[in-house]
């Protein structure tokens, strides 16, 4: 550690440390004892963040971990199960997914068929800036860069179903924002069957009931068609193009670039995916109307109503125009976000009737989605947002510990208690504040 810290700052980042050694499997890190027993894929690259600067061995383990389920045709998997945790321990468990029945499924690992927010080449940069041994880093690179590159070749190849360079969700679920009210009107568009799907005894934060039902039918299609590209593009009923999944790929494509540099790879083909994603974010997603980034989805061709916090994390894209940042920033501060919580940000605009600040993505404020708008806001020099997230969030954890969610007028702590994320997260930025500002 570093004088830079201050003795308060030096305490957080121990609780933070804590917190991740406690939730190691010894292979890989649990988001939460308990109520998620298993390995989760943009966790694992939220906890990678956090590793690099506290334990950068376990962190190229967490990411070797999670690519051991990577499928033959590239997709990383969101759920890697730990197979020592009870067949029925945590519902959707293997049996909903039936991954080792496919063809393109990993040999030897159960996981599920749906893919999470690809920031897993930005998280693989960062641990090699960090890198105490740069060889060894290296070395870890070599290994570990095709894997990303399959896993970008799959996004590019199978869910950019328009020809746009924009990728495609199939689910809700693989947004990382599970029960978004941006889903809403996509998920109320379904014709379920007449048995209900998904069993009602799950936790109490989690969506229940019907919408459940919904996820779960969505699961069910796709396994039935073993996963098939063509009808993922040409019939599944769940096809949307959202800002933050595009943010991150947009992100990763970017580092995948530098690291390609780094292992002697080539990176124009990087370069020239980021620039088209790039465009086709400002062609298909800004709505001048509102200033911001919306969903779009595609079986409506149409732009998704409601505001949430997904509008902001093209803020990762470090070439989006001077005008476009402004009209971010303009919503960001205004009484529909920031500038009406406490604990910014709320993952749902303030001022939809859909919003509820206790509702998982519905409303509270996240420490994942704060460290990506702190995260954009410094590539473009906006030091007053990036100093506003920094510190918002480190108040979350200093009232109420490493929780899942928070409310943003209170910032009560909501769902599990010692979340991985939002320790390793609050690491990532301690780190980066000691760190010489150049770096």
């Amino acid at each position: 550690m570093s004088a830079r810290l201050t003795g308060d700052e030096t305490a957080l980042w121990q609780a933070a440390a804590r917190v991740l050694d406690a939730n190691w499997t010894g292979t890989a890190t649990v988001p939460s004892p308990g109520l998620y027993p298993h390995q989760w894929s943009w966790d694992s690259a939220f906890v990678a963040l956090g590793l690099a600067r506290h334990r950068p061995e376990r962190a190229r383990r967490e990411l070797l971990s999670l690519f051991r389920g990577q499928w033959g045709d590239g997709l990383l998997p969101h759920v890697v199960f730990n197979s020592a945790v009870a067949r029925h321990g945590y519902f959707p468990g293997p049996e909903l997914w039936c991954s080792d029945r496919q063809r393109a499924g990993p040999r030897g690992v159960v996981t599920s068929g749906l893919t999470h927010p690809p920031l897993h080449a930005l998280a693989a940069l960062r641990l090699h800036e960090c890198a105490p041994d740069t060889e060894l880093s290296r070395d870890f690179l070599a290994r570990l860069y095709p894997k990303l590159v399959a896993q970008h070749r799959y996004l590019a190849e199978v869910r950019d179903y328009e020809g746009t360079g924009l990728v495609s969700i199939c689910h809700p679920w693989e947004s990382g924002l599970d029960n978004s009210p941006a889903w809403d009107r996509p998920l109320a568009a379904l014709q379920l069957p007449p048995t209900a799907y998904a069993p009602h005894r799950v936790s109490r934060t989690l969506p229940t009931g019907e919408d459940y039902d919904r996820y779960v039918w969505l699961v069910t299609l796709l396994r039935e068609t073993g996963y098939s590209h063509d009808y993922l593009r040409e019939e599944h009923p769940f096809a949307v193009e959202d800002p933050l999944v595009n943010a991150t790929y947009l992100a990763s494509t970017h580092a995948l670039a530098e690291l390609a540099v780094i292992v002697g790879g080539d990176a124009v083909p990087h370069r020239e995916r980021a620039e088209r994603v790039h465009h086709a974010m400002l062609d298909r997603l800004w709505d001048r109307d509102t200033g911001c980034f919306r969903a779009r989805d595609l079986r409506e061709d149409r732009l998704l109503p409601v505001v949430t916090v997904a509008s902001f994390a093209p803020l990762l894209d470090p070439e989006l125009p001077a005008a476009t940042v402004r009209n971010l920033v303009d919503m960001l501060l205004s009484a529909r976000f920031a500038g009406a919580a406490g604990y910014p940000v709320p993952t749902c605009d303030i001022q939809a009737p859909a919003f509820d600040r206790g509702g998982f993505w519905r409303g509270p404020t996240w420490i994942n989605t704060n460290w990506l708008l702190w995260h954009g806001a410094l590539g473009h020099g906006l030091t007053v947002i990036a100093d506003l997230l920094y510190g918002s969030t480190l108040r979350l954890v200093r009232q109420s510990g490493f929780r899942e969610y928070f409310d943003p007028f209170d910032g009560t702590g909501r769902g599990s208690h010692d979340y991985s994320w939002s320790a390793a997260l609050v690491l990532d930025l301690l780190g980066a504040r000691r760190a010489p500002r150049a770096a």
